[in-house]
């Protein structure tokens, strides 16, 4: 086989020919699509990343204003406790401060009742005495049917309470 010259340098220029329309039409947009595929996957990536980033930062905000809210319902919770027990226990002394005043209603009532009554016994009583005396003058019996009308008197005076 021999070489030619002509042949060589045809077979060359044909090449470059062809490497530099291959380059031109159909590498260079195909290297060109490929760089814009890699540029948007980066930036997606980025995105991505990014996106991540602020979903955790948010995710860590949700948990704090969570565990505010908690602390804040504890202390309404403890509050309205306390509010509870204090009514509570204000209730508790307005009943006994009736209970006392009723009490000490009830014992002034209950003195007044027993003067009452001991001032009505002592007016029976004193009746009870004239009309013993007036039937003793009027009977003028001696000394030991005195003795009996008077224990007779008090015995009816006794039934009558």
């Amino acid at each position: 086989m021999h070489w030619l010259t002509e042949s060589f340098v045809f077979a060359i220029i044909a090449f470059a020919l062809l490497y530099w329309l291959l380059n031109k039409y159909a590498l260079g947009p195909l290297f060109n699509v490929m760089e814009e595929r890699r540029r948007i996957i980066a930036e997606q990536i980025s995105k991505s990343e990014q996106d991540r980033r602020e979903a955790e930062q948010l995710l860590n905000e949700q948990k704090k204003a969570m565990q505010d809210v908690r602390k804040e319902a504890q202390g309404i919770l403890e509050q309205a406790r306390t509010m509870s027990n204090k009514q509570t226990q204000d209730a508790l002394d307005q009943a006994k401060e009736e209970a006392a005043r009723l009490k000490s209603e009830a014992l002034r009532d209950i003195e007044n009742e027993k003067n009452k009554a001991v001032a009505t016994l002592k007016s029976q009583v004193s009746a009870m005495s004239v009309l013993i005396a007036s039937k003793i003058i009027e009977k003028q019996v001696d000394e030991k049917s005195q003795e009996q009308l008077v224990e007779h008197y008090l015995k009816e005076v006794g039934g009558n309470q």
